[in-house]
């Protein structure tokens, strides 16, 4: 990409989201227009990051949910001013990038391994 063109998409890039990785299970909020007023309302979509692509403004990812019974899967643009806010609801462990695998498992076989965080004990105070 051109330094130029580079310099002007990072002015407009947002940076309250939190990092997240294929695997992760977010929430993202969505901002909706209700009606012809200007009335909005927040609506929570909340899966699994099936992927992430592009750089800079042009990023996008895709978060899949089952919802009773049925797959979906929608695109967000990272950077979009349609997104509220994301949350990081878990993190997981997967070996790869694109996890298209995952529109064929349903049920247990669609599970995605938790990550482990490990914390070193605390050393205590020696007894006398």
């Amino acid at each position: 990409m051109k330094p130029i063109i580079a310099k002007v998409q990072s002015s407009q890039i947002r940076k309250d989201h939190p990092v997240f990785r294929p695997g992760d299970t977010i929430r993202v909020n969505v901002r909706l227009k209700e009606g012809e007023g200007d009335k909005e309302r927040i609506q929570p979509f909340e899966g699994v990051v099936m992927s992430r692509r592009g750089e800079l403004s042009g990023e996008s990812f895709t978060v899949r949910r089952v919802s009773f019974g049925v797959g979906v899967e929608r695109i967000f643009p990272v950077h979009s001013p349609m997104i509220g806010s994301i949350e990081m609801v878990r993190q997981g462990r997967v070996r790869r990038a694109k996890l298209n695998y995952l529109r064929q498992r349903k049920g247990k076989a669609a599970r995605i391994k938790r990550v482990e965080t490990y914390s070193a004990p605390v050393p205590s105070a020696p007894s006398e």
